[in-house]
């Protein structure tokens, strides 16, 4: 395996980076899931019935796989899970640009009205890229349980 893919450092910044943005987002959605899951319809993809669940579970699903990958506990698992949310969050983005529709991408709740658009699929990208990383590592430090 390439050498960068071996250092511990940088897995735990990514971790932590990654973690810690998952943390952020699912904490500002819980904080108001009524705000979320307007913003969930805004997207017009979801259907109506399923958009309050999505609302409720989709936060709490972002918190505890930032903690858990914070922590270094199933890395390869979390990472996984992670980079499949990013995907479909960048089909979302996507969908909306080319629908014209000038919406908030409901990332962080009311904490951020950021649009959708190239920056957020960028961004979301970039996110993915660390996901990549993160699961063809190998960290052998700063880890809490086993890393797969």
């Amino acid at each position: 395996m390439y050498k960068i893919l071996d250092n511990s450092y940088l897995n735990l910044i990514f971790r932590l980076f990654l973690g810690g943005f998952f943390i952020v987002a699912g904490i500002a959605k819980i904080a108001d899931p009524t705000h979320f899951s307007k913003e969930i319809i805004n997207y017009n993809i979801t259907p109506i019935s399923i958009v309050n669940i999505i609302a409720l579970f989709l936060p709490w699903l972002e918190l505890i796989v930032g903690v858990l990958l914070a922590f270094g506990i199933k890395i390869k698992t979390n990472s996984i899970i992670i980079g499949v949310l990013l995907l479909i969050f960048i089909l979302m983005v996507f969908s909306a640009m080319a629908r014209g529709l000038n919406i908030s991408c409901g990332c962080f709740g009311k904490a951020s009205e950021q649009k959708t658009g190239w920056g957020k699929v960028f961004e979301n990208l970039g996110l993915m890229i660390l996901c990549i990383y993160l699961y063809f590592s190998n960290p052998e430090k700063f880890t809490f349980v086993e890393k797969y």
